[in-house]
């Protein structure tokens, strides 16, 4: 089957339209890490991972954790638009008894299979998920999702050795190489070197993709698929507020709280958005 780039780009502008709006919704939130990882969504949710909404717990089903848990706004709108819960849920993004936390709970949100926000905790729960299924012979793939600022925790670096060592070759490890994270650039803060050099170091089948292009991450599910010894690691380069130019060209914007010109300028976006998808149903 030819893969529908036009279908997963639409599907990739009505992820960032939802993300939008919900964090405009509730006025401040993370944009920057959250757009950063629309087009990983897009092609997970709508064209690799084996999930059903109407049957999430399956358990021949494919496992999503989205390590980096303070993205959930991004996620959130993808798993709305696959049916998950309605839109309307959306925009009760973080308030009192909402079922959509700052970041994802398990226990609260609708297609959720592990509850992150602690940074490093989600990859390690990645890969014992990845383990478990290896140890009952099952087929499914695990998938995750980690920022390059979370990886100066040395948890995620257990995590992977933990992985190479047991080849779970059924893991596929997202890096969200966005270069900034909450207190700045990454490689002021903790220099992270050449992340691809240090994947294989650690034993993973390691591939750097541009991480706007749908095609792109696409075919390196596709290539770490093919492989049958070694843990997979996709690492994306990646902007942070990817494809809002307005939220890109704002340094601190890891977590935002709009001013009102930059509320302004948000707004002017997701008009934009709406009018390149013919607005969502």
């Amino acid at each position: 089957m030819t893969l529908d780039i036009a279908k997963l780009e639409h599907f990739r502008d009505e992820i960032r339209l939802l993300t939008l709006k919900e964090l405009e919704h509730r006025g401040f939130g993370h944009y920057g890490g959250s757009l950063s990882i629309v087009e990983t969504l897009a092609v997970l949710y709508g064209e690799v991972l084996n999930v059903d909404p109407t049957h999430h717990k399956n358990p021949e089903g494919d496992y999503f954790i989205l390590s980096k848990g303070h993205a959930g706004p991004a996620l959130y709108a993808a798993l709305s638009l696959r049916g998950f819960f309605s839109e309307d849920l959306l925009y009760t993004l973080n308030e009192n008894g909402t079922k959509l936390p700052s970041h994802p709970d398990r226990n609260l949100t609708p297609g959720i299979d592990m509850t992150t926000g602690s940074l490093g905790q989600g990859i390690s729960v990645a890969t014992g998920v990845a383990l478990s299924n290896k140890l009952s012979n099952k087929e499914n793939y695990t998938y995750c999702i980690v920022g390059d600022g979370e990886l100066n925790e040395g948890q995620c670096w257990e995590a992977f050795q933990f992985a190479a060592h047991h080849q779970l070759n059924r893991l596929i490890v997202f890096i969200d190489d966005n270069k900034k994270q909450l207190d700045g650039y990454t490689a002021d803060i903790i220099d992270p070197l050449d992340l691809q050099d240090k994947f294989e170091a650690f034993g993973f089948y390691t591939i750097k993709v541009d991480g706007s292009s749908i095609k792109e991450i696409y075919a390196a599910i596709k290539r770490g698929k093919s492989q049958n010894d070694l843990p997979v690691a996709i690492i994306l380069d990646t902007v942070k507020g990817q494809g809002v130019p307005c939220i890109e060209n704002i340094m601190a914007n890891h977590h935002l709280r709009p001013t009102e010109q930059q509320h302004e300028e948000i707004l002017t976006a997701i008009s934009e958005l709406e009018a390149k998808v013919g607005g969502i149903a």
